[in-house]
Formats: C-alpha cells, sequence, structure tokens
C-alpha cells in the first residue's frame, strides 16, 4: 500500500459546552470532549452493561467552529469527521504530557448537529431544524437538510407527471 488514511469518524453527545480560545496568530480553536457509549448485555446475568469512552476534539475549521459555538451545548448529539493528532505540552507543573485528540483542520472535518429542535441542549432562540454539513470545501453551507436521504420520505419521491412537477420540486431547494 503506497498510501494511509487518518480519519475518525464519531457519533456522540457533548461532554462540556465547546470552549473558544484564540491562537496568538490570531486564529481560533474551539474544543470540547464528545462521549461516545457502548451498550450490550452481560450473557451470565441478562443485566444490562455501558462502556463509555472520551473523546477530546479541536476544530480549527473558522465556519465550524462557529457552528459549534452558537449550537452545540452539553449532552447535544453530533456527528464529526476529523483526523487522530497526538501533541506533546508542558503542564502547568512543568512536567511533558502527551495527549490524543480528534482535529478538524480548516479545510478539513466535517460537524453534523443531529439533535431535533427542541432536544437536548434546551437551545432556545437559536435552534436548528436537522443539521449542518461542512468541511472541505470551504465549510460554507447551509443549516437545514443536509442531503437528499436526510430529507423525509415524501420529499424523495419522483415528482408527478402532472402540474409541473420537476420544476416546482427544484425551486423548493434553491439556496438562494
Amino acid at each position: 500500500m503506497a498510501g494511509s488514511i487518518n480519519k475518525v469518524i464519531l457519533v456522540g453527545n457533548l461532554g462540556r459546552d465547546p470552549e473558544v480560545r484564540t491562537m496568538p496568530s490570531g486564529d481560533r480553536v474551539v474544543t470540547f470532549s464528545v462521549a461516545t457509549t457502548e451498550s450490550w448485555r452481560d450473557k451470565n446475568t441478562g443485566e444490562r452493561r455501558d462502556k463509555t469512552e472520551w473523546h477530546n476534539v479541536a476544530i480549527f475549521n473558522e465556519n465550524l467552529g462557529k457552528v459549534a459555538e452558537q449550537y452545540c451545548r452539553k449532552g447535544s448529539k453530533i456527528y464529526i469527521e476529523g483526523q487522530l493528532q497526538t501533541r506533546e505540552y508542558t503542564d502547568k507543573d512543568n512536567n511533558q504530557r502527551r495527549t490524543t485528540e480528534i482535529v478538524l483542520q480548516r479545510f478539513r472535518g466535517e460537524l453534523t448537529l443531529l439533535d431535533s429542535k427542541g432536544g437536548a441542549g434546551g437551545r432556545g432562540e437559536g435552534d436548528y431544524d436537522a443539521g449542518y454539513g461542512g468541511g472541505g470545501q470551504g465549510g460554507g453551507g447551509s443549516f437545514g437538510r443536509s442531503g437528499p436521504m436526510d430529507r423525509p420520505a415524501q420529499d424523495r419521491r419522483p415528482a408527478q407527471q402532472s402540474g409541473g412537477g420537476l420544476s416546482q420540486q427544484l425551486d423548493d431547494d434553491i439556496p438562494f
């Protein structure tokens, strides 16, 4: 194999509200933790068991960082795509430390909000409908349904042959 792949996909819940920091260069980084939980039934006791893993996330993509800052709250369910990165730092006691985190780079990565309107996190006024997909294409995007498979089944049906059909259906999805 000539190359390699470093890609992480997580679906989980935020363990804390996003924290925004400004680096010396002026760029902003948004950090938070995500919990993923695996559930199973114990064969011997029949009891339900859970195992939770915690993942640190750092977003360097400006647009995705704004979305995380505005709409993500502790408990929010999200889908993220990023890369694993390990970095070294010196803590306040002058000890060398290493940490591995999921990083969403400036022009890579994806963040999708999975909570429905009024879901976990109790956001209130700035609620979103279904999700936000951003990432390598400049991170733009819009709020709402991100792709055809995310739409309800009735919106995916082929247009009826009577009454203009397809052109009427396309007019509703034009983002400008």
